[in-house]
This record gives structure tokens, C-alpha cells and sequence, in this order.
């Protein structure tokens, strides 16, 4: 396949058509439970939704791959395999799972459908992906954001399948599929779940000096001055007090977006297969608009041009980006 297939994505039926509509290659998706990790009300799709879906991304040359991404918890495997199989009947092009026994399961009941593995089983190696390869049969893998681009391409060396990197959106902590916060604080688990920072456990507090509060469950997670945009309440981004510090600050991860549109050119060629853009909780505007940013990129740069990099900062977590991992090792 050609490099840079841009893979973006759809929290929900409009979101898909923007996507489509603004050049996406494929679209990942998922349906309304706890199969896929963005299981928030008002997201994903029903199965007529989905059947729609798919039937509009491939009328406009446009993939659909149907994010099985979650852990299932015991008694309740059959969730994931029904949604496997009603994935495979409806014609999506990948199914992208995380845990090995829906893998193998998968692949033992739909041994034509293609699998991609997801960031979410935190394969960075090539031992473990090679695992993953000849065990169940994986196409692509989702690669974790801790790798510098020549960590990438030496990788590629030693893998036999695609690579998928991710190019903008969400940082994400950086062992991906091992996130135990947000289970801790409101018994609902990310990676089971599908589930951080569940709406119903969301309080934005205004104090009398005009700063904002926010909470999650019973724990205070951040607190904003007057003027001071306050973000969706995230464990992981959360400022906190500790004895070996003056004030807030933040100890797992700061609210700031990867934003990888300058390397593009170096990681196209590196040959890296696809490029994902995170989001399936943003809008359809936000959607349409970075993935038309990068379809101009990439473009540009498959024709030999110098890609013209739109500024995207206006809609990053807390307008602020980072190329992370992915330019030095010093980042953290």
C-alpha cells in the first residue's frame, strides 16, 4: 500500500461523513457499549448507523475500521464477539482489537477479516508484535506515542506488518491499555469500560473570586483562575498538591495535543503506513478541519511539494502542542 493512508476519526454518523467528506482514507469507529474505549453518551454508532456508515465511507473510496478496543471483563465476552460478528457482516474493512482472547476468537470465527492491534495493547517491540503477527494474524499495528522516528523506522525493519502512527490529538499517557486512574476514582474502568472521566461524575464548581473548580467523583482535580480556560476534568491532567512542591502542578501529564505536522515529511519517509488523528469525542468541525489540514499535507508532500502546515493550535487541549516522544527522548 501507498504510505500516509490518514486515518481519522468518527464519534459519530456526522462525524464520519465530515470525515469522509474532508479526505479521509479510513475512519475508525465503534458502537454504543463497552466495546470501544470512548463509551460516552451520545457517541458511536447503532447498528444501522453503522451499516449506513460504512455504506457512505465505501460509495466515496473511504475505509471503515471498527474499534473492538477495550478488555472484556469476565461474564461478559460475548458483548465483543457480537460486535466482531456484526462487524464482519456489515463489511468492515479492519477490526482493531486490544485484548488476545477476543484476537483469537476473532480470527478463529472470521478468518478473512482483517485485524489491526490497538495502542491500547502497548505492543512497542518487535517481540511482542511479532507475537501478535504470527499468533493472530495482524495486519497493522498502533503504535504507542514513545517512539522517536528513527526508534520507528528501525522497527519497521524488524516487524512483518503495517505500521500506524498517531499525528495529532490527545497525548495519552504513555503506556497506553494499562490506565487504572479513572477506575480508581469512580469504579468505572477505561479500559474496560470504555469509560474516562464519566460525565456523571463531572462537577465544575465557581468560586466567588471567579476561578473555577473542577472535581471528579469526591476528588477536587484542578483549579482555574478568572480567565483561565478550564478543560474537560482528566485524572491524568489534573494539578495536584504534593510535599515536595509549592503549589498545583501537574504530576502524570499536561493538557497539551500531539501535534506531529512538522515531522510528516520524515515519517513519510520512513515509510510509516497511516497516520491516526485522535478525537472521536470532538466536534464534526474539528474533524473536518484537521483532517482537511493534513489530507493538504500529505498531499503535498506525495507530489514532492513542501506541505503548506495550516496552524491547528486553536484547537488543541489547551492551545498547546507537542511533537512528544517523537522528536526527543527528553520530552516528558
Amino acid at each position: 500500500m501507498t504510505c500516509g493512508e490518514l486515518v481519522c476519526p468518527a464519534g459519530t454518523p456526522a462525524a464520519l461523513r465530515a470525515a469522509v467528506d474532508a479526505g479521509a482514507d479510513a475512519v475508525y469507529c465503534g458502537f454504543q457499549n463497552a466495546t470501544n474505549a470512548r463509551n460516552f453518551p451520545g457517541l458511536n454508532f447503532t447498528p444501522e448507523e453503522m451499516e449506513e456508515g460504512i455504506a457512505y465511507a465505501h460509495a466515496r473510496g473511504a475505509k471503515v475500521l471498527l474499534a473492538l478496543n477495550t478488555f472484556p471483563p469476565a461474564g461478559k465476552f460475548g458483548l465483543w464477539l457480537e460486535a466482531a460478528a456484526m462487524g464482519a457482516r456489515m463489511g468492515v474493512d479492519a477490526i482493531i482489537v486490544a485484548d488476545i482472547g477476543v484476537a483469537a476468537r476473532v480470527r478463529e470465527t472470521h478468518p478473512d477479516q482483517r485485524l489491526h492491534l490497538s495502542v491500547q495493547a502497548a505492543a512497542s517491540s518487535p517481540e511482542a508484535i511479532c507475537y501478535y503477527v504470527e499468533n493472530f494474524g495482524i495486519k497493522r499495528v498502533v503504535l504507542p506515542r514513545i517512539l522517536t522516528i528513527p526508534e520507528i523506522k528501525a522497527l519497521m525493519a524488524e516487524i512483518p506488518c503495517e505500521v500506524e502512527t498517531f499525528i495529532f490529538g490527545n497525548h495519552g499517557l504513555m503506556v497506553e491499555g494499562r490506565c487504572s486512574l479513572t477506575n480508581y476514582v469512580t469504579g468505572l474502568s477505561t479500559n474496560m469500560d470504555g469509560v474516562c472521566s464519566p460525565a456523571g461524575h463531572v462537577e465544575y464548581l465557581r468560586e466567588a473570586d471567579g476561578g473555577m473548580t473542577t472535581r471528579l467523583g469526591a476528588f477536587t482535580i484542578d483549579r482555574f483562575g478568572p480567565g483561565e480556560t478550564a478543560g474537560y476534568p482528566t485524572i491524568c491532567k489534573g494539578r495536584y498538591r504534593a510535599p515536595c512542591r509549592e503549589g498545583g502542578y501537574y504530576a502524570f501529564e499536561q493538557p497539551v495535543s500531539l501535534n506531529l505536522a512538522p515531522l510528516l515529511p520524515e515519517l513519510m519517509a520512513a515509510g510509516v503506513h497511516a497516520f491516526k488523528i485522535e478525537g472521536r469525542q470532538r466536534s464534526r468541525a474539528y474533524v473536518s478541519q484537521v483532517v482537511s489540514a493534513f489530507r493538504v499535507a500529505i498531499d503535498a508532500i506525495r507530489e514532492g511539494r513542501s506541505p503548506e502546515l495550516a496552524s491547528l493550535v486553536a484547537l488543541t487541549e489547551g492551545q498547546k502542542e507537542t511533537q512528544g516522544a517523537a522528536a526527543s527522548k527528553k520530552w516528558r
